[in-house]
């Protein structure tokens, strides 16, 4: 069903629209902010007719009372009455006719002067000759505001210790004075408005395509695939933001890249262009590269370096195959406006050019496969996932790749439909296969938790890869499966690798130690996380490997399983070695132990629960799963 009513309108917009005005929002406020600490307090005005000139002196024992007055010379300086004030500059003017002379400062009472030196001044200090702009060597004399090194100016407490403001601390410009601020507690809440709206219109969608089919407006398209990602991605993106951490709290530019990354991730399930796919997966590319380098140490940035070359090289080979694509539905006759539409192309892509459509999907399945985190191009991925924040590593893991496979998924039922589902099965099973065993070879020899965890994510994508070359209902319904509870367990798993990393200051296996006997909330989560990764009952991904088993022996590919089970076998030895050493034993240091905020334990659990949940029911997603199998290679 094709419909164009303001409901559906909404519902398609606003997973994209709110996401994109959230990381406007944040990034209006960081660049207020930065214009706002450059540009600092407002400076006094100046009289006309007068150049003031700025003395600088330093403390000495009488620095507690106020500088001395200035003798008059016919203009407004304060006289004997009127002391100088906290926060204005001692200026004094310069005589009529005679710019650029030097004045000799005369001090006031109490003054010295032979030596021109004023009162509370360190020995040796004298106020004449200093080149102003200078900082003195001792603390700046109350009532004078000093001048940074880099020219930044900064307001000092006045006569009773406080802040021209009376708030009794001194302020900070930009943030503090409510200048593009946004308030410390407003930030998590805020963080939440898209993931929130994401997950609330892929319900709604959800009711919607489920009762009566896609729906389509203005080049946005929801199908059940599409609606199924949505709501995967929305589930991942609360767990991750609700869970942020405080290296993301007060971060703006942070924030921004974040809600701009589920903006473009939200794009490329709903568009119905794979033009604008291929478009919004290029631009998570660039966002999460950001992202990936953020804490900007050395490593960090070596990390995006290499993700930003390697994955630019498979969306460039993708991009390829979809100009293929569009060429071959040029010579098909169909129209220019619907050459690249993907409902136009599934309908009629019998009528495709074999030869090109064959080298495309080759192409493709390089490309998006490299964004997927799938071999050969997959040397980006562990790098990235070990440097990023843990929120951004589990939406790199959880979301980003599934969804660039996705899009790989809908160039594969055209090339079924074109081609037959041989030539797609070859490539996507050499590909699993050639994946599975590098990432269980490289699970056996990792001494790095986090890297660790980027291994399992080329682990599990091998299998959602050889669902998709198997084919048929269950397969497709396995694969699908999948794909949610990997994301959901493998957000917990970052998340509480994360909070591994802020305790023990380390990210080797070897120097993690007891973590269930110091910190029992991170332990138990982790634990669990990575029983769910394992794929042991009653979790998600159990239900979803044994589904793919049981598909690919009844499709004759018994062999291809029979190694399948050997080298995930040798994954699962692996991974459960590890994890045993870093939760079991004593504590290395003796001590209370640490406890994890409830803020953050609540979403990873509840995560967890669901994880659990899609193994044992889908319940009213059942129909939803079945269309989605049905779009990817059900027959």
């Amino acid at each position: 069903m094709t419909t164009h009513s303001t409901t559906c309108v909404l519902l398609l917009t606003a997973p994209m629209g709110v996401p994109f005005a959230v990381a406007g929002a944040f990034a209006l406020a960081g660049a207020r902010r930065r214009r706002a600490a450059v540009a600092g307090p407002a400076r006094p005005p100046r009289q006309r007719g007068v150049a003031p000139r700025r003395v600088r002196v330093g403390a000495g024992a009488g620095a507690s009372s106020p500088g001395p007055p200035l003798p008059e010379t016919g203009s407004s300086a304060p006289g004997p009455s009127e002391p100088v004030g906290p926060s204005e500059p001692v200026a004094l003017p310069e005589p009529a006719g005679a710019p650029g002379r030097r004045v000799p400062r005369t001090p006031g009472p109490g003054g010295d002067p032979a030596t021109g030196t004023l009162p509370g001044a360190p020995p040796g200090m004298p106020a004449r000759g200093r080149r102003p702009g200078r900082m003195p060597s001792a603390p700046p004399w109350p009532g004078i505001v000093p001048r940074l090194r880099r020219g930044r100016r900064v307001p000092v407490p006045g006569p009773a210790g406080q802040d021209p403001s009376g708030s009794g601390t001194e302020p900070r410009s930009g943030e503090e004075t409510g200048r593009g601020r946004i308030p410390r507690a407003v930030t998590p809440w805020l963080a939440l408005v898209s993931p929130l709206t994401v997950l609330a219109c892929a319900v709604a969608l959800a009711r919607t395509v489920t009762r009566h089919g896609p729906v389509a407006a203005y080049g946005l398209r929801a199908d059940a695939l599409g609606v199924w990602m949505l709501l995967t991605v929305g589930a991942v993106a609360v767990l991750a933001c609700a869970a942020s951490g405080p290296e993301a709290r007060t971060a703006r530019r942070y924030h921004a890249l974040v809600h701009a990354f589920l903006g473009t991730l939200a794009t490329a399930v709903l568009a119905a262009n794979l033009g604008i796919v291929w478009i919004a997966i290029e631009a998570t590319t660039i966002l999460t590269a950001f992202l990936v380098g953020h804490r900007r140490t050395r490593a960090s940035v070596e990390a995006a370096w290499k993700y930003v070359l390697i994955c630019s090289a498979g969306i460039a080979l993708a991009f390829l195959g979809t100009v293929l694509l569009y060429y071959a539905a040029r010579r098909a006759g169909i129209p220019e406006a619907s050459a690249l539409d993907w409902p136009a192309l599934a309908a009629r892509a019998g009528e495709l050019d074999p030869a090109v459509t064959r080298l495309g999907t080759g192409l493709v399945v390089l490309g998006f496969g490299a964004k997927a985190g799938l071999a050969p191009l997959h040397a980006w991925l562990p790098d990235a996932y070990g440097q990023a924040p843990a929120p951004v590593s589990a939406l790199m893991s959880g979301v980003l790749s599934s969804v660039a496979f996705t899009a790989l998924l809908r160039y594969k039922v055209i090339a079924d439909a074109a081609l037959g589902p041989g030539w797609t099965r070859t490539l996507l099973t050499a590909t699993a296969l050639l994946t599975l065993a590098l990432a269980a070879a490289l699970l056996l020899a990792q001494r790095d938790h986090q890297r660790m965890l980027a291994y399992s994510s080329m682990e599990h994508m091998s299998l959602i890869a050889l669902g998709a070359a198997v084919g048929g209902p269950l397969a497709a319904s396995a694969m699908l499966l999948h794909i949610t509870g990997h994301g959901l367990a493998k957000t917990v798993a970052f998340r509480a690798a994360g909070h591994v990393l802020r305790l023990r200051d380390t990210s080797r296996i070897g120097r993690v130690r007891g973590l269930l006997a110091q910190a029992p909330g991170v332990g138990a989560l982790f634990a669990l996380a990575l029983l769910a990764l394992l794929g042991l009952p009653p979790f998600g991904l159990f239900t979803a490997e044994l589904g793919l088993v049981r598909a690919g022996f009844a499709a004759g590919m018994g062999a291809v399983m029979g190694v399948v089970l050997i080298l995930l076998l040798v994954a699962f030895a692996a991974l459960g070695a590890r994890a045993a050493r870093m939760l079991l034993g004593p504590p290395p240091l003796p001590g209370p132990p640490a406890r994890l905020p409830v803020a953050e334990a609540v979403p990873l659990a509840g995560g967890l629960v669901l994880c659990a949940a899609l193994g044992v029911t889908t319940g009213p997603l059942t129909g939803l799963l079945t269309a989605a199998a049905a779009i990817v290679g059900g027959r």
